[in-house]
């Protein structure tokens, strides 16, 4: 489950949206583990994943089923988080849960860090339902996976000229 803001603990209306979806899914039996994200943005007194776990205990996900990240600052940062708790916990797939808008970022990120990924978009996102939202989530999401993809093009370029 990706963060999203939070306010001294307590989940933005997209935060929450994603928390009962990602809930919902785990009491469904889609996964055996919960997983939280999201560090702390300048100013934070807690982190979105803390936030997150709170919110999940409190609407019955077992304290001792939740795993969490909580330094990422960014989609990236979080999804490298989680694939070091995959790699320590062997595990290797996970349906990951946030907005429609930004579903293709979360699982082609997660996919090239070694995560067999699959997506379960949160419907009642506000972010998604609001179309003035849902256009600015839909710039910041191109613009994010752009600014990944050249990211992997450095990555890639800085490799191949590596002497072996």
């Amino acid at each position: 489950m990706l963060g999203a803001a939070q306010f001294n603990g307590t989940p933005s209306d997209v935060f929450e949206a994603r928390l009962r979806h990602a809930v919902d899914l785990w009491k469904g039996g889609v996964a055996p583990w919960f997983v939280v994200t999201g560090g702390k943005q300048p100013g934070d007194r807690t982190t979105e994943g803390a936030t997150a776990k709170a919110w999940a205990i409190a609407h019955g996900i077992p304290p001792d089923r939740i795993l969490g990240e909580f330094q990422g600052r960014n989609t990236l940062e979080s999804l490298e988080g989680v694939a070091a708790i995959f790699r320590s916990h062997h595990l290797a797939t996970a349906v990951f849960v946030s907005d429609e808008t930004h579903m293709l970022r979360v699982l082609r990120m997660a996919t090239d860090l070694g995560i067999s990924a699959f997506g379960s978009p949160t419907r009642t996102s506000p972010s998604d339902q609001d179309p003035a939202r849902r256009q600015k989530a839909m710039l910041h999401e191109l613009a994010g996976l752009a600014t990944y993809f050249v990211g992997i093009g450095r990555l890639i370029d800085d490799t191949s000229n590596t002497a072996p």
